[in-house]
C-alpha cells in the first residue's frame, strides 16, 4: 500500500534532519477512542517546548462505487461540530485488526454492503500536528447487499451519489477524510484502474 508506513516521515525531518528529542512525556487522559499525551521537547534551533499529542489507534474509510459509478456515502450527526456531516463509510480500527478487515466491516455495519474486490488506494494522516492517527482508504467495488449493522450510537443514513455529481458538488463535502479518500479515488480512475 503507498502511504504513509515505510516513509520514514515520522523519523526524519526535511531533507534527512533529525527529529526533535522528547525529554519528558507525561500521559493527561484515556479514554475509549483517544488518549492524550504532553510531550517536551528539544528545538532543533535550541530550548524546549511543549507539544499537546492525541494518540489514536487508526481508522478506515471506503470508497465503495457500484456498477452505475455511483458512490456510497453516509450522513451521520458528529456531536464535536452539533451537525449532520455527508462522509464516506469510516470507522476505528478495533484492536489487532487489519486495516482491510477493518474496511469491510465497516462497509457492512455502517451501509450493509459487502464488496467482492478490494484496492488499497493509500494511507494519510488526520491531522499530524495535534493527533497521530492514520488512515487506511481503500476501494470497493462488485458490491453486494447483506445485513446493515450500525453501532447503537450511531445515527446514520445511507446515500448515494454518481461520481461525477459528486465532484461537481464538492461544497457538500466538508469532512477531510472523505475528501482525501475521493481525491485518491480520482488518482486511480486517471491511471485506469477499475477493481
Amino acid at each position: 500500500m503507498s502511504g504513509v508506513e515505510g516513509r520514514g516521515a515520522h523519523e526524519t525531518g526535511v531533507e534527512g534532519a533529525a527529529v526533535p528529542k522528547v525529554v519528558s512525556s507525561r500521559p493527561v487522559y484515556s479514554g475509549k477512542v483517544i488518549s492524550m499525551r504532553v510531550d517536551e521537547i528539544v528545538l532543533p534551533q535550541g530550548g524546549t517546548a511543549t507539544r499537546e499529542v492525541v494518540e489514536h489507534a487508526g481508522a478506515v474509510v471506503v470508497a465503495a462505487v457500484d456498477q452505475q459509478e455511483r458512490v456510497y456515502l453516509v450522513r451521520q450527526y458528529r456531536h464535536a461540530i452539533r451537525g449532520y456531516l455527508l462522509e464516506l463509510p469510516a470507522g476505528c480500527l478495533e484492536a489487532g485488526e487489519e486495516p482491510l478487515a477493518g474496511a469491510m466491516r465497516e462497509l457492512r455495519e455502517e451501509v450493509g454492503l459487502e464488496g467482492r474486490q478490494w484496492r488499497a488506494l493509500g494511507s494519510f494522516y488526520s491531522s499530524p500536528g495535534f493527533a497521530n492517527e492514520v488512515l487506511h482508504a481503500f476501494l470497493a467495488r462488485d458490491l453486494v447487499e447483506t445485513v446493515r449493522d450500525p453501532d447503537y450510537d450511531e445515527d446514520l443514513t445511507v446515500v448515494r451519489r454518481g461520481v461525477q455529481e459528486l465532484l461537481e458538488h464538492l461544497d457538500e463535502i466538508v469532512d477531510a477524510k472523505s475528501l482525501a479518500t475521493l481525491l485518491l479515488l480520482l488518482r486511480d480512475r486517471d491511471h485506469g484502474n477499475r477493481a
